[in-house]
């Protein structure tokens, strides 16, 4: 078919990452802007904790090794150890920085195709070494890190070296994509043909489409398609029992769906190696404005309004007071609501005004606007503001973890009619456990990052100096208190990080106990060694 094509070239290079924080070393926070940020935060440190190099840190010795036929696809340097012990939670970045690399692997595996995969799994099942799937390494959950201490060995599985885009098909507008793709490189590939996946998390060029699968990820795109679920057309998984391949259909009423059994898996019951992902045309007209809003209160009623509209922005985020003068964007205590619309296809101006009407019927009053034709979107000050900050905030939290300045994120779901309560309790509740952990007044704003007519997405950022040497201790008392607090509103444990091992306290209490008993089954066919990412979502025994 002249719409379909093979493709065998590589992709692009990973982008160096940073093995102690986040993203790119050479972005990361000097000491005198380290020194800087903590300043606005009374009673942080006076000064930046170094970072350590990888010949200082002392590695737990190596302790499998892998057979002759597989040492090609293994390392055990410890530079790539210590890159693969932990994901880039706040709670991990300390520990690197402390140089706490107790729970380090054994040895990282970089397989290049599906049999190596294969026998690599064969082999770990056969000697009791426990797999832990990898991606890039961005979780902020806990999601990549081994705490069982059951097994002889631990392998981390770095599959990045598949990272291609194998099969489009320009017809049925989607293409087969192998797990280890980089968003940015995955992207690449797609550009010439005049496609996206227009799939663009925060940790879009340091995190794969496997990572995004494993763990249900969410976009930047507000509404509609929010996440990668929505653009999953099939999955090929192997397990230790076999590989699945699902069938590729537009829709199906074929009994449970077997792709949703591995997405959201987290790498548990298999490792995802490929998947036909819905794509899109890339969009050409865009548009963009910003409104602020004196109450907050009357901000919230209007995203509801918005999202129940059917109109369907891309963007849709509203930032409460201390999240817009945080960013930013605005201060005086206003909120303020990010709009974006785009197409393909159409113009939007109009469907913007219709938005920006909207807000404005609730008290809004809109700042700016702008549309672009093309790849580039031109977006109003206070848009740009906002995301200038968002994908630098990151960086930012390394920094404030240098001057050990607890910064904790969570991001929730719930109905609208539970969510001015669910935002007091946070702010009461998480409030106090800061206090009671730190000793100090915490900061905590809120953004929507997602909105859907039933309900938002909040997002939730709380910063409180910590004492250098307590701040895990510390984080994970918060987390617990935020983790009870939703738990105690009815709202999810997770929008779109994932459970890991940091939210299972949290998922426990909301996944039903008929389908924890179905998810330990599943994990005893697929995995019966029970070396696949154990903790993870549940213990196979209970």
């Amino acid at each position: 078919m002249a719409d379909r094509t093979s493709l065998s070239h590589g992709a692009d290079i990973a982008p160096a990452r940073s093995w102690w924080g986040w993203g790119d070393p050479g972005q990361a926070l000097p000491d005198a802007e380290c020194a800087e940020l903590a300043a606005l935060v009374p009673g942080a440190a006076g000064t930046a904790q170094p970072t350590p190099s990888i010949a200082s840190l002392e590695l737990p010795p190596v302790r499998v090794s892998a057979p002759r036929t597989l040492a090609h696809l293994v390392s055990g340097d410890p530079a790539d150890r210590a890159g693969h012990t932990y994901g880039k939670a706040f709670r991990d970045v300390v520990r690197a920085l402390h140089g706490d690399l107790a729970a380090a692997p054994d040895l990282v595996a970089f397989p290049r195709e599906e049999r190596d995969v294969v026998d690599l799994l064969d082999w770990a099942a056969a000697s009791d070494v426990a797999v832990i799937p990898y991606g890039a390494g961005s979780s902020v959950v806990g999601g990549v890190e081994y705490r069982a201490k059951t097994h002889s060995g631990v392998l981390s599985m770095d599959l990045s070296g598949m990272g291609r885009v194998l099969e489009i098909d320009r017809v049925s507008r989607s293409a087969r994509i192998q797990a280890g793709a980089l968003g940015p490189c995955l992207e690449a590939q797609l550009r010439p043909h005049g496609l996206t996946l227009r799939h663009f998390p925060q940790s879009f060029a340091f995190s794969t489409l496997g990572g995004w699968l494993a763990t249900r990820a969410g976009g930047h795109y507000a509404t509609l398609h929010t996440h990668i679920d929505d653009l999953t057309a099939a999955l090929r998984v192997v397990t230790p029992a076999g590989v699945s391949e699902s069938l590729r259909l537009p829709g199906s009423g074929a009994g449970p769906s077997p792709d949703r059994l591995f997405l959201g898996s987290e790498g548990t019951l298999g490792i995802i190696t490929e998947a036909w992902m819905r794509l899109q045309d890339r969009p050409v007209h865009k548009a963009s404005a910003s409104v602020v809003f004196d109450r907050f209160p009357a901000a919230v009623d209007a995203v509801r309004a918005i999202a129940q509209s059917g109109l369907h922005p891309a963007n849709c985020r509203l930032l409460d007071p201390g999240e817009a003068a945080l960013s930013g964007v605005a201060g005086g205590g206003r909120s303020v609501l990010v709009l974006g619309v785009e197409s393909a296809h159409h113009p939007v101006d109009g469907r913007l005004a219709e938005l920006v009407a909207l807000a404005r019927d609730h008290g809004g009053s809109p700042v700016g606007g702008s549309t672009a034709a093309g790849d580039s979107a031109v977006g109003d000050s206070a848009a740009e503001a906002w995301r200038s900050a968002f994908l630098r905030m990151p960086y930012i939290r390394d920094g404030l973890a240098r001057m050990s300045v607890i910064s904790e994120t969570f991001e929730t779901a719930c109905t609208w009619d539970r969510f001015p309560e669910l935002y007091e309790a946070v702010h009461r509740d998480v409030g106090a456990a800061v206090r009671a952990a730190t000793g100090a007044e915490a900061l905590i704003n809120c953004r929507f990052t997602h909105v859907y007519p039933d309900g938002p997405a909040p997002y939730f950022t709380v910063i409180a100096p910590g004492r250098r040497g307590s701040e895990v201790a510390m984080w994970d008392a918060i987390k617990a208190a935020a983790m009870h607090t939703l738990g105690e509103h009815r709202a999810t444990v997770t929008h779109h990080h994932a459970v890991g091992r940091d939210h299972r306290p949290g998922y426990d209490r909301q996944r039903p106990e008929p389908f924890a008993l179905a998810l330990r089954a599943a994990k005893q066919a697929l995995d019966p060694a029970g070396i696949l990412n154990p903790g993870v979502l549940f213990d196979a025994a209970g």
